[in-house]
This record gives C-alpha cells, structure tokens and sequence, in this order.
C-alpha cells in the first residue's frame, strides 16, 4: 500500500509530461513506446501509472515491438494489470502497424497545368445546380492531398471563409492550395466579388506561407484559370 500511496498518478503530472497532452502539444514521436502504449490501456493499477504498467508489459516483449506483436492474448493477460479488453486493444493496433506496412503508398495525382485542377474540379461540381466552393490541398511536389468543400450556397453565389480554408490548410500540412468554385449559369467569366476574395485568399496565404497556386471557375465544359490569366 506504501507504494500506491507514494506513487504520483498520471493526472497530477506536469501536463506536457501527460502521454496524451504530450502527444496533442508535441506530436506522436516525441512519445516513447511505453507512452503511446499507455494511451492505449487508457488507465494503470492502484499500484502503477499508465506508463508504468506499459512499461512492465514492453519488459515482458524484451522492449521490442515485434516481440510484443508475437504475443498471444493469454501471455498478455498473464500480466497484472492486463485484462481481456487491454490485451486486445495491444495487439489490434499492432495488427494495424503491421498492415499498415503492407499496405501500397498511394500514388497522389500531381498538379502541373491548370486543367488537372479543372478535372478535379470537374468531377466534384461541374453539374451541380448551386454554387459550391472547394480547394486542393497540395505538398511541395503539387500532388494533392486531399480536396475539399469550403461552402455550398445558391444559384448566384457562396460565402467563403477564408479563415477555414487555411485552418484546414494547416491541419493538413498543405503547402500550396488551388481555389475553385463553379457558376451555374455555365458562365466563367469572374465576377468583382470573385477576384476580390481571391486577392483576400492570396494575400492570406502569403502571410502564412501557403501558396495560393490558382483560382478556377468551372463552367459545364470550360473553366476559367486565374493564374493562366494573369490574375493572380
């Protein structure tokens, strides 16, 4: 009983000492693997911490995760403090890493001329009745990341936030970024409030050193690149 009195539970920690708070402040490699394995049990004994206990089941693998990987159920709830439930949780996310490693990188389609961003665009809302604003997210290469929707709206127009487009710039570690937005009436031309939020979208981006790459308009079967214009 003296050790679990004198023990400091996880919650009286210095935050940024936390697995799970250091892991929100600092990423997931400053986390040793007792760490990140105490995330997954969630909780310790009334004997020992999260870490603690994670630690004493890396001891049982000899501190090697394909050891850890090659344990049973039974060898894991052999362990006190290990149950059912935790041994499971161990070994389905080790069964992640391992497929995970299996798994093919996905070939990224790379940005080199306006109209790979219209084909893009052009499959998400080249026929859509009401206007709707996406963006590209791109890595250095100009590969894309991800697309996605920013805002839908009505016939005429859409409200942008500029503020969104750059959280989820940020979230996804986007270096350059392609606007577009599609006018349902098939015409392509840009409207004063189309040039003036993407002047407000470029000078942002700038500030954050997010590369605004390109702006299109989609029509049916046209679009309208600002960068190709000179717009930019």
């Amino acid at each position: 009983m003296d050790e679990y009195t004198n023990r400091t539970p996880i919650r009286n920690w210095a935050e940024d000492d936390r697995p799970r708070e250091k892991f929100l402040m600092k990423g997931r490699l400053s986390l040793s693997d007792a760490e990140l394995l105490a995330i997954l049990l969630v909780s310790g004994t009334r004997s020992e911490s999260a870490v603690d206990l994670a630690k004493t089941v890396l001891m049982h693998a000899r501190f090697n995760l394909a050891e850890l990987s090659k344990m049973s159920i039974s060898n894991l709830v052999a362990i006190r403090g290990i149950g059912q439930a935790r041994a499971i949780a161990i070994l389905a996310a080790l069964e992640l890493g391992r497929r995970r490693n299996e798994s093919d990188v996905l070939t990224r389609e790379k940005i080199s001329r306006s109209r790979d961003a219209y084909e893009i665009f052009r499959s998400t809302m080249g026929d859509r009745p009401y206007e709707e604003f996406w963006i590209i997210l791109l890595n250095r290469a100009n590969k894309v990341l991800q697309k996605c929707n920013i805002s839908e709206g009505g016939i005429s127009g859409t409200v942008v936030d500029p503020k969104k487009i750059f959280k989820i710039s940020l979230d996804h570690h986007a270096s350059a970024i392609i606007l577009g937005h599609n006018h349902p009436s098939g015409v392509v031309t840009p409207s004063e409030a189309d040039e003036r939020i993407t002047k407000k979208i470029c000078d942002a981006g700038a500030l954050l050193d997010i590369a605004v790459l390109d702006h299109l308009i989609i029509g049916e079967d046209t679009f309208y690149s600002f960068a190709d214009e000179g717009m930019l």
